[in-house]
């Protein structure tokens, strides 16, 4: 890629994530994408029971490009590229799995969060819908060195790209961006909607902040709930510090708007779902500042 506000952050462990850069940074806002990545290690591939497409169950296929506007608006986007089924940076660190690690686990392992309950750990033992991944148990060593080598880098670049932002504007905004099933490939075929968004029922924002967010996806007709199913990971709560200038939302993307779930392919709904995102952000990016500028707003 010749863009050259385009970082490719090497690992000698595996391909890790890359960092899109506005040229320059007119926005008080970070987005990251942790789950958006599809280069699948062939060492995890022989490992594993799945074929490659069930693998991809978990991925929320092609969010990091449809937030790839945000860098010409002027924000940057942090996206992994490695897939959530081999790690998951929306995790704690240390949330591991006792059913899936053969060895002992360390003293500061959390072994008893509802994630890892759920077969869904920083190392998942599942994917989306439940199939387990291994066909055996993985080594403490192997776990320990995805954690090391990928989700520490990911998450050290995040705190920098936030903690840059706030020095410019004295306040960030931090978008984590996903994806959800359908209606139609969800369990149960729950009935979902177009858009969740998330802040830890108001812990990680402010919540004028959540309701003109949802506002201005309501005013372009998408169907929007707020903090279900889907409230927010360990991302948005780890990083949310209203009090201290730092907010952090969730967005969860209906899949049937812009993918064939079976396919993985686009679908027609791809490119003016792009176009209703990057004009909701433009109008976020001109209205955040007036609400949330604490600097201003003492002047």
């Amino acid at each position: 890629m010749s863009d050259d506000r385009f970082h490719r952050v090497p690992s000698a462990f595996f391909p890790s994530f890359d960092v899109l850069l506005p040229r320059v940074q007119s926005a008080p806002f970070v987005f990251s994408s942790p789950h958006s990545g599809r280069l699948y290690p062939p060492e995890f591939l022989a490992m594993s029971r799945l074929d490659p497409k069930t693998l991809r169950r978990s991925e929320d296929c092609f969010v990091d490009r449809l937030f790839r506007p945000v860098a010409d608006l002027g924000a940057p986007l942090i996206s992994a590229r490695f897939p959530r089924a081999y790690l998951d940076l929306n995790r704690e660190p240390y949330e591991l799995d006792p059913e899936l690690v053969g060895d002992s686990l360390p003293a500061h392992a959390n072994t008893q969060s509802i994630r890892v309950a759920g077969g869904l750990g920083t190392v998942a033992r599942i994917v989306a819908d439940g199939e387990e991944i291994y066909a055996g148990r993985l080594s403490l060593d192997s776990v320990l060195a995805r954690i090391e080598q990928l989700y520490f880098p990911f998450h050290s670049e995040l705190s920098r790209l936030i903690a840059a932002t706030s020095d410019l504007f004295g306040y960030a905004v931090l978008i984590d961006c996903h994806s959800m099933p359908s209606a139609a490939m969800a369990p149960g075929g729950a009935q979902r909607p177009d858009i969740v968004i998330g802040d830890r029922f108001g812990a990680s924002s402010d919540p004028r902040l959540t309701l003109l967010v949802r506002d201005e996806f309501q005013k372009r007709g998408f169907k929007v709930q707020l903090n279900r199913p889907y409230a927010g990971g360990y991302i948005t709560e780890h990083h949310g510090r209203p009090a201290h200038g730092v907010h952090a939302l969730q967005f969860e993307i209906n899949r049937g708007l812009y993918i064939n779930e079976l396919t993985f392919e686009p679908n027609s709904g791809y490119t003016p779902l792009v176009e209703s995102l990057t004009d909701i952000l433009r109008s976020l990016f001109s209205e955040v500042p007036g609400l949330l500028d604490y600097r201003a707003a003492a002047e």
